[in-house]
């Protein structure tokens, strides 16, 4: 398989093989859903349930680094939280074997979950959102990963500052706009990130990696766990403007602490947090531009206006960086 474009041969029949090859006797009909990095389907078996088969990328991540992926997720259904961990495809029930290989390509099966993004502006849930996810961090506390990425302005900011600019999309008068202000972000984020506590976290906890159900938030998709400040997994939970965030906080921190401890002073991480964020998802869609998923999800991102937008909204990133942080009172 090419690298650039490594799904090319996971057809139809390769899925359906990989599913009967584990004991599983799949209808046929198979539903590709929402993710780009991976390959993820719903598969309809004859007993009339559903599966979801989850095709790693090839080469991305060590066969160590996916296993402790699931061990994690494991861990945490141990600790009683609702997390959706891979099944295990041993017959024997005290085996955990969560990861196969067929014709080239490693993948997991999962339960087939329901729910929805949970209300956020809802203070209740809002408060039972953050109390999970300082549940979680209790658990993720308890020791290191070994074999998992650590977020690091080196590895998630001057790195995919460099591929950026090395990968031949910015229009050549934008090369140096974009090259002052990356820099820029990045160095306040080296210093704003200096010697910050790290644990094992989520570490993507949007709202699409979420769903809610019986007033209950069940975590999916850990392919980006990894050792984080917990603050990672927090901010995204905020949003309006700046008083409205100030509050949302306040209740964030006060439930969170329910359950581990938070460091008030990591208020600070978010906005450069989220600079990284910004640069990285840039990166990430150079890197697998050749993937012809991504032409068809981010249709203007080999256009001016596309690199022109982006380096606007560093620019104002940066004077979000100059504002008063986040503040618990």
């Amino acid at each position: 398989m090419h690298r650039d474009t490594p799904y090319e041969q996971l057809t139809p029949e390769v899925i359906l093989d990989s599913i009967e090859a584990v004991g599983f006797e799949p209808t046929g009909g198979l539903i590709p859903l929402n993710s780009y990095e991976n390959r993820v389907y719903q598969i309809a078996l004859e007993n009339g349930d559903f599966v979801i088969a989850k095709f790693y990328r090839p080469d991305r991540w060590s066969e160590r680094a996916i296993l402790e992926e699931h061990a994690f997720t494991l861990e945490l259904l141990d600790a009683e939280l609702s997390v959706v961990p891979p099944l295990n495809l041993s017959e024997n029930a005290q085996n955990r074997d969560t990861l196969r290989e067929h014709n080239g390509y490693r993948f997991a099966i999962f339960e087939r979950k329901g729910g929805h993004p949970p209300n956020i502006e809802d203070e209740d849930t809002l408060r039972v959102l953050c109390r999970t996810i300082g549940r979680l961090h209790a658990e993720g506390s308890q020791r290191n990963f070994t074999d998992r990425q650590q977020l690091t302005v080196e590895e998630f900011g001057w790195k995919n500052r460099t591929t950026v600019l090395e990968a031949g999309f910015l229009p050549p008068e934008l090369e140096a706009p974009y090259a002052s202000i990356s820099e820029e972000l990045l160095v306040r984020a080296d210093h704003a990130m200096k010697d910050v506590p790290m644990i094992r976290i989520h570490g993507d906890c949007h709202m699409g990696n979420i769903l809610w159900r019986n007033e209950i938030p069940h975590f999916i998709d850990f392919d980006d766990c990894l050792m984080g400040p917990p603050i990672q997994d927090l901010w995204m939970l905020l949003n309006g403007d700046f008083a409205a965030q100030l509050q949302q906080a306040k209740i964030m921190i006060e439930a969170y602490r329910t359950f581990s401890f938070f460091d008030e002073s990591s208020l600070s991480l978010v906005e450069p947090l989220r600079a990284l964020r910004m640069i990285k998802h840039a990166a990430w869609i150079a890197n697998r531009w050749i993937d012809p998923a991504f032409p068809r999800a981010f249709p203007t991102f080999d256009t001016h206006n596309y690199w022109s937008n982006h380096i606007l909204e560093l620019k104002e990133q940066l004077s979000k960086m100059d504002e008063p942080s986040l503040y618990y009172s």
